[in-house]
């Protein structure tokens, strides 16, 4: 019975040793992760991303280092600048492990050998500028620092792929100082922007002004020009009716002058008639505003006998009769109207007036932007000189002037 046991207890023991070899003797190393061996305390190899047979107690996993990129952030670093301020900048490292065997043997801890090398090298770089440089020069920062830990930490087994600089803190005095330059400086643009804006403007409104001013004084030379023009034409025109009214009124002074001298002769008047026409004739030459008083001369009969010796003849008796002159029919009359005065009388237009009314009335049709046409009521001059109205006023107007013997 006891054998049993002891024999159970050994079967149990031998199993749990089986069990302890195979987990040693076999190990799986996922992808990404490289696992460095040794054997008997000396490297062997590095595998990654299969399983591995150990030898049990003979082979053992000395680090696990992961492939991947790894993004390190490290705490603000105080760093002096070439014009003695100090800052504190904050960087990110991106690396990731090439060679697993040197990240292990070559460096204790790698993460905190990038960091201090970043920090030296950060100081270094930084220490050669001033702030002003430092704030505007992030790229060349972060290009030698990646040069310089590039370059070191490749006999580590490390690839140094970036370096951010995530933040340069200036003391607080200096940021605002900083603040204060910025705001003076925006305001100095500001105003000069502003300035320009007005000077600008200021040009635009007097180039504006001038095309304006020059744009009146053509259309005032126009109207100038145009008035000028209407009103010599208008001159010409009413210097032509009144030389054809003062012509008409002559020629009716002279018929009438005609009529009434040949009436007369046709009736044959005695001087007793003549004198009381002259007796008649007296009063009203005293009508006049400045004749106060009127004398009637004392030798007024002699100047009746004087008259009446001028118009009569003495007859057998001695007394004056009067004679009438004999009628003479082949007296010159009044001549008629040639060809050159009837053009006086022409009313028809004058073909240059009426184009330019029509160039005018033109002008004055052509549309403009933001101005309603006119009411059809109101008709162009060149329209109401073709209406039945203005036909019979161009008619009516013909001026009746006939031959003597009208």
């Amino acid at each position: 019975m006891e054998g049993a046991v002891a024999g159970l207890v050994l079967v149990v023991v031998l199993v749990l040793f089986a069990v302890i070899v195979v987990a040693k003797s076999v190990k799986v190393i996922p992808q990404a992760e490289a696992a460095v061996i040794e054997r008997l305390g000396r490297y062997s190899k590095t595998v990654s991303g299969q399983l591995t047979l150990l030898l049990p107690f003979v082979d053992k996993i000395r680090a696990r280092v992961d492939l991947r990129e790894r993004v390190v952030s490290f705490p603000p670093q105080p760093v002096i600048t070439e014009d003695n301020l100090t800052v504190n900048i904050d960087t990110v490292v991106y690396f990731q492990v090439t060679e697993p065997r040197a990240a292990v043997y070559a460096i204790s801890n790698y993460i905190v050998g990038v960091e201090q090398l970043t920090t030296t090298t950060l100081r270094n770089v930084v220490g050669g500028m001033t702030l002003e440089q430092a704030l505007t020069s992030r790229d060349q920062i972060n290009g030698q620092l990646r040069g310089v830990l590039d370059e070191a930490t490749n006999r580590w087994g490390l690839r140094v792929a970036r370096v951010e600089l995530r933040s340069i803190d200036p003391p607080p005095s200096i940021q605002d100082s900083m603040e204060k330059q910025m705001r003076a400086d925006r305001e100095k643009r500001a105003m000069i922007l502003t300035a320009e804006g007005n000077r600008e403007a200021s040009i635009k409104q007097a180039e504006g002004q001038k095309q304006a001013q020059i744009l009146s004084a053509e259309g005032a030379k126009q109207a100038a020009i145009l008035a000028a023009e209407a009103d010599r034409q208008s001159r010409m025109l009413r210097a032509q009716g009144e030389r054809a009214a003062s012509y008409l009124q002559a020629q009716g002074q002279a018929k009438a002058i005609e009529k009434t001298f040949a009436a007369i002769k046709a009736g044959r008047p005695t001087p007793e008639m003549l004198a009381y026409q002259y007796l008649q004739t007296l009063p009203l030459m005293a009508k006049g505003e400045a004749n106060k008083v009127w004398l009637v001369p004392s030798d007024f009969g002699s100047a009746l006998q004087g008259f009446t010796k001028m118009l009569g003849a003495p007859g057998e008796d001695g007394v004056f009769r009067y004679t009438p002159s004999p009628v003479e029919n082949d007296l010159p009359k009044p001549e008629d109207d040639t060809a050159e005065v009837a053009a006086w009388f022409d009313t028809q237009t004058d073909p240059e007036i009426a184009r330019a009314v029509a160039k005018a009335e033109e002008e004055a049709r052509r549309p403009v932007a933001g101005v309603v046409d006119p009411p059809p009521q109101y008709l162009p001059l060149s329209q109401q000189a073709q209406s039945p109205a203005g036909d019979y006023g161009s008619q009516a107007q013909q001026p009746r002037h006939g031959s003597s013997d009208q």
